[in-house]
């Protein structure tokens, strides 16, 4: 499947705004732009709500609205059978089941970061299985003004390594201050040893890049719901 026109729900939003620049540079039509309060700028089309006749263009979906928006968008988009990429964080595990639904119709890839380093470090994680009697801590930083605490991608993180040391450990550490975009680390402790692994990201950029990326390697895929480590 050949990806030309692209669909940006939460158009107006810091990472939306990336995503916007960074399809021009790929090439890519920025198509629709769809906001909930402020008007983009640069798109084709912009709208409050989606319609069948600018939604049928579109060839790939790109979601990083809010929660509510999540809810009332990604069943509609989902009748278009074209990839659907979402980002949006905060969300509740009855909302996570349209994306299951979604995904019986068209490729759904979620993550609760879209950064490649991240989708490495949780890859990364698998070794811990090596050292199972350690001590393990997740921790996360965030700026002051986000919501959701611990960040999406802590939990994400701590569900994974839940699996692979299968152990419950505390709840992930959430630090809230400044205007940090995001730092994630991962404590392995023992008596005699630390092991940490970090991961920072330096500007909203690399999630709008990891979306993109997301998105181009979904094209053309089978119906189902995907993951950042399917498209690495």
């Amino acid at each position: 499947m050949s990806v030309k026109k692209v669909g940006v729900l939460g158009a107006s939003g810091k990472v939306g705004k990336e995503i916007n620049i960074i399809l021009k540079e790929k090439g890519l039509i920025p198509f629709l732009g769809v906001y909930s309060n402020n008007k983009p700028q640069d798109y084709l089309n912009i709208a409050q709500d989606i319609t069948a006749e600018l939604a049928g263009q579109v060839d790939l979906w790109i979601d990083f609205s809010l929660p509510e928006s999540f809810e009332k968008f990604i069943p509609k988009i989902a009748k278009y059978n074209k990839p659907i990429v979402s980002g949006t964080t905060g969300i509740t595990e009855q909302q996570k089941t349209l994306l299951t639904q979604a995904a019986k119709t068209c490729p759904v890839l979620w993550s609760s970061n879209m950064s490649l380093g991240i989708a490495v470090l949780t890859e990364a994680m698998e070794a811990f299985k090596k050292i199972k009697h350690f001590d393990f801590q997740i921790e996360e930083l965030h700026h002051i003004r986000k919501k959701d605490a611990p960040s999406g991608t802590a939990i994400t993180l701590q569900e994974k390594l839940t699996k692979v040391i299968e152990k419950e450990i505390p709840a992930p550490l959430a630090i809230r201050g400044g205007g940090i975009f995001g730092i994630h680390k991962v404590w392995a402790m023992s008596e005699q040893e630390v092991i940490t692994i970090e991961h920072q990201a330096l500007n909203r950029r690399v999630f709008a890049e990891g979306a993109v990326f997301a998105g181009l390697k979904l094209a053309g895929r089978p119906a189902g719901l995907y993951g950042m480590k399917d498209v690495l």
